[in-house]
């Protein structure tokens, strides 16, 4: 079993919603009276989803049948995010909408009550998972679980599951093919989860300690049983205090830890701090590489799908960890070995 180990930290005071956001509810409300073009009759039906994870999957078992389109491309923190109105329009013209929820899209939710208003049709997937089986978040984010799900191949099965049945209800005619996609991308998921189980096991046992810049990996760590620890909560809006770094940097010099890991998508700007706080502590701690955390790696490469995602990150932590892992991955698809 993993140990996720409970850290101080101090809650950023809630801000007002910006003058813009209001403009944007205001015109999504207006939207269904001012549509636009038609769309041709034999156009693909639109499907928008949040996430790159979600985005990914939709991409994988629609196939032809659907025109994908995400909200949040590489790099973006999806917890910040504040809907464009290129968003907007996106939502309002798609055909189905698939959101993630657990509070993720924290800075969106006003935006989705208004396009349901609207008469838009949006999908929660991970309404799916049983909520015994998810983590629960700190109650000062404004959400009851940690949202970051994707990262235990096993439990994200479920809205993989799910995605497919929203997009079954959208094209019944691609039904098969989409059943045949479904089957492969659930066969690869067990691949990469045994491989992960494995690759964990033989990473010295002291050592089994990730530290990052966010608390998203705590469904990894509970996963594949692991320690973790972070520098901000799991909301990246979240603050670490004195204190808080402090005890990071304890755990990294009596643990001998030999390296903490960066995120695309998080300022590295804490992390930094730890490293030097853990050098004066007499502890050469270093950067064992980058983690994607809430968003996929760059579109058109492997680390840009969520296998790839899955992959990348496994053979980063073990092989930083002191682990054995292969240099480009389970697959042998990372477009570069992880640092």
């Amino acid at each position: 079993m993993c140990s996720v180990i409970p850290l101080r930290r101090r809650r950023r005071q809630r801000r007002p919603a910006p003058l813009r956001l209001l403009l944007l509810l205001f015109l999504a409300l207006l939207l269904p009276s001012c549509s636009g073009s038609p769309r041709a009759a034999d156009a693909k039906p639109i499907v928008v989803a949040t996430t790159g994870h979600i985005a990914d999957v939709a991409r994988t078992i629609g196939g032809d049948a659907v025109e994908v389109r995400q909200i949040f491309g590489p790099g973006v923190d999806p917890h910040t995010h504040q809907a464009t109105r290129a968003d907007v329009l996106d939502m309002y013209e798609a055909d189905l909408v698939l959101v993630h929820g657990l509070h993720l899209e924290a800075q969106m939710r006003f935006t989705f009550d208004a396009l349901r208003r609207g008469g838009r049709r949006l999908a929660v997937v991970t309404d799916a998972i049983p909520r015994e089986r998810l983590i629960p978040a700190d109650a000062s984010i404004g959400g009851t679980y940690d949202p970051h799900v994707w990262m235990d191949p096993q439990l994200f099965s479920l809205v993989v599951d799910e995605i497919r049945d929203r997009l079954v209800a959208l094209v019944p005619e691609a039904r098969r093919e989409m059943d045949e996609r479904l089957e492969t991308l659930h066969r690869e998921l067990v691949e990469i989860d045994a491989s992960t189980e494995a690759a964990v096991r033989t990473v010295p046992h002291d050592a089994r300690v990730l530290v990052t810049a966010h608390d998203a990996f705590n469904y990894f760590a509970r996963r594949y049983g692991i320690e973790v620890a972070s520098i901000q909560g799991i909301s990246t809006e979240s603050e670490a205090g004195v204190r808080h770094v402090q005890e990071l940097v304890d755990l990294i010099v009596e643990r001998s830890v030999p390296a903490v890991f960066v995120e695309t998508s998080v300022s590295t700007r804490g992390l930094e701090a730890l490293l030097d706080a853990s050098r004066r502590a007499g502890h050469d701690v270093r950067i064992g590489g980058s983690l994607l955390s809430d968003s996929l790696g760059p579109a058109d490469t492997f680390e840009g799908t969520y296998l790839g995602m899955l992959d990348h990150n496994a053979t980063t932590i073990v092989r930083a960890l002191g682990g054995s892992a292969p240099e480009r991955g389970h697959f042998g698809r990372l477009v570069a070995p992880p640092r």
